[in-house]
């Protein structure tokens, strides 16, 4: 019988020729030394996971993040411990506690503030910058972790009223249409909410630039902020609360209910995609240019943090700005931080061409422009309740009988 040639994959272990199997080793060995040395260096230089326990081997690091953005930063922080992210060695541990950013701010805005967290993320850099104009706790942004630009947002049946999508409008021109009686327009309260701080400063701006003098344009400044005192909410969830629970005629035609709200992308991206949060909101983006959030992540007194913590900060950063922590942040409706436009996620937030959801935003206000406007706002409050005592006052009750 002849003899039969077999395929080499089909050859009998411990064929071929010495030299063939010299070589093989060599290879081998050579791939697993290579391998070694790369963990070695990613292990410390703390890349690799390895998927180990991190019982007692581990950095721990306490963030407080605002309410909105602190579920995407748990899902990044939880990644890292089931993957064992290490830090020197020693596995990464975030504990991340939601905190409104206005709170945090008047907590570190006193000396001794005494924090018990090293990394802070409110929702905008004006709260940074009122900790820093109070000369109160020492804080370092690092950088933007994640933005989302200010819009309206309003149901359906409401947005079509006002043209939406094919009508577009300017800050004025869109406040005044939804405040001026078309619809029940909500806001957070400046004092306590970035978003509606920056949306009031976007409307100040614009009166400015469209009126003859600065007296006119704070006549109508202090008028919007009038208006929008009247269905103003204590902050950014409990202004969403005050939205149609569904789409019912009596939810829609409750007169508590607002059909419109000055609110970031991301809280309507939330809202739409919650699946239970009552019918979904239409985006108007202005076309002057609108405000954004911008999530700074901020070391909180950096010279009294260790080395572990000052590391473990630094590490927790680079996983939030890589592909995965990005991808997270989207996910739950964030743009990245350069504010750069996501059409996907746009779209499930509500916008649709042509409104100008891709327009870079404007120049943030000065902090003194903030202040002023802080000033306007109370003033405007302290009219409101003057008013309200007036007409609850028994002498007033008596002269109407």
């Amino acid at each position: 019988m002849g003899r039969h040639s077999l395929p080499d994959d089909s050859a009998p272990q411990g064929t071929g020729s010495p030299r063939t199997r010299r070589r093989t080793v060599v290879l081998a060995t050579a791939v697993l030394v290579i391998a070694a040395t790369g963990s070695v260096v990613a292990l410390r230089g703390g890349l690799l996971p390895f998927g180990t326990s991190c019982d007692g081997d581990s950095v721990r690091l306490e963030v407080i993040a605002s309410p909105d953005i602190a579920p995407a930063l748990n899902a990044v922080a939880d990644k890292a411990r089931e993957d064992a992210v290490r830090t020197d060695g020693r596995c990464l541990d975030v504990k991340i506690d939601a905190r409104p950013s206005a709170e945090v701010a008047d907590s570190l805005g006193q000396r001794p503030a005494n924090p018990d967290f090293q990394v802070w993320v409110p929702d905008s850099d004006l709260w940074v910058n009122q900790v820093t104009d109070n000369r109160g706790s020492t804080l370092t942004a690092v950088g933007a972790v994640a933005s989302s630009p200010l819009a309206l947002g309003a149901v359906h049946d409401a947005a079509k009223t006002l043209g939406w999508p094919a009508k577009t409008y300017s800050w004025t021109a869109l406040t005044r249409a939804a405040s001026g009686g078309a619809l029940r327009l909500g806001v957070a309260d400046p004092a306590r909410s970035a978003t509606g701080l920056l949306a009031l400063a976007r409307i100040d701006a614009a009166d400015r630039k469209e009126a003859g003098s600065g007296d006119v344009a704070a006549t109508r400044t202090a008028a919007t902020a009038k208006l929008l005192h009247e269905r103003v909410a204590d902050g950014d969830d409990q202004v969403l609360a005050t939205l149609p629970r569904n789409g019912s005629g009596a939810e829609q035609g409750n007169p508590r209910r607002n059909q419109a709200l000055l609110l970031s992308e991301q809280a309507a991206y939330a809202h739409n995609t919650s699946g239970d949060a009552g019918p979904a909101l239409d985006l108007f983006y202005p076309t002057d240019g609108t405000a954004q959030l911008t999530y700074p992540y901020t070391l909180v007194d950096e010279d009294s943090l260790t080395a572990d913590q000052n590391r473990a900060a630094n590490r927790f950063m680079t996983l939030l700005d890589d592909t995965s922590g990005q991808q997270t942040l989207r996910d739950h409706g964030f743009r990245a931080g350069n504010g750069s436009a996501d059409p996907p996620l746009t779209g499930k937030a509500g916008g649709r061409a042509p409104q100008p959801f891709a327009a870079a935003p404007t120049d943030p206000p000065t902090s003194k422009e903030l202040q002023a406007l802080l000033g306007m706002w109370s003033l405007t409050v302290q009219s409101a309740r003057t008013t309200t005592a007036v007409d609850a006052s028994p002498s007033m009750a008596l002269a109407g009988r």
